[in-house]
């Protein structure tokens, strides 16, 4: 599968000049042959709290995203906004020109960064195919939070991370995707931002890595006067996480029932 991670500077909470971006980089992948192109988090407005302004009531974005994918034949991972009442919920969606496979939730609102104040956290794991791949997501601070990963590497080949990371904890982005690769023996894809938006600066560090927490080789894409940071990354992803998982059988000597137990225990304490 050629896959391409999108490291873009987004324009803070405006979603026609973000569509732009994408279509432009669209058209130069499509000439490419690519088959998946992955936004980072809150694809089209950055990580904006005023969801007065970011929320959707009749999944717009996706909307949008899926006739580019009709266009330009190829799968779109985006985040977006939903309008649930009194709060809303951080959104990925994967569409192909056929239609959307994959809507996921972000599991834990960034409560540090406001994100619990007006967010209400997903509780359900989906997982979709495509291309000879299983694809789960995990939301930009869900890195942070392994016993998900676990759950979804059972079924999951490929695990997306879209994000919207601040270059100030670049370390911890670079040092969970690894973890979280060689842990569960399943191919991470972390989409981050890049440049300056609102009052953070993004420093991207978006990458792929095989199971055994080794970087993938990459071909980059840019526009031309864009910030220096934004880049389109294109890999050729083969599923062979099989033989990583025969040669080392890590996942084999898991003791889930343990594990439970154990916690049981300690919850009773």
């Amino acid at each position: 599968m050629k896959a391409a991670l999108g490291q873009l500077q987004l324009q803070w909470e405006e979603k026609e000049a973000n569509l732009k971006i994408v279509e432009a980089y669209l058209e130069l992948l499509a000439e490419q042959g690519t088959e998946l192109f992955l936004l980072p988090e809150m694809s089209l407005t950055g990580f904006s709290m005023r969801t007065e302004r970011t929320k959707e009531s009749r999944k717009e974005t996706v909307c949008r995203v899926q006739k580019l994918s009709e266009k330009y034949r190829m799968a779109i991972g985006a985040g977006w906004v939903k309008d649930c009442g009194t709060f809303c919920e951080n959104h990925y969606s994967i569409v192909t020109p056929e239609g959307e496979i994959l809507d996921a939730v972000k599991l834990h609102p960034f409560r540090f960064g406001g994100e619990a104040e007006c967010f209400r956290g997903g509780d359900y794991l989906p997982v979709c195919e495509y291309k000879g791949f299983r694809i789960g997501v995990q939301i930009c601070y869900d890195l942070r939070f392994p016993e998900p990963f676990q759950i979804l590497s059972r079924q999951a080949d490929l695990i997306l991370v879209p994000a919207n990371w601040p270059a100030a904890r670049s370390a911890h982005w670079k040092c969970l995707l690894k973890a979280r690769a060689i842990e569960n023996m399943v191919y991470i894809a972390g989409i981050n931002c890049a440049g300056e938006m609102g009052e953070l600066f993004y420093s991207g560090d978006s990458r792929i890595c095989a199971p055994d927490g080794s970087k993938l080789k990459k071909e980059l894409l840019s526009l031309p006067d864009r910030c220096p940071k934004e880049q389109v990354q294109i890999y050729d992803l083969q599923n062979d996480i099989h033989s990583y998982r025969e040669c080392f059988p890590v996942k084999e000597d898991r003791r889930e029932t343990l594990y439970q137990r154990l916690q049981e225990e300690l919850l009773d304490l």
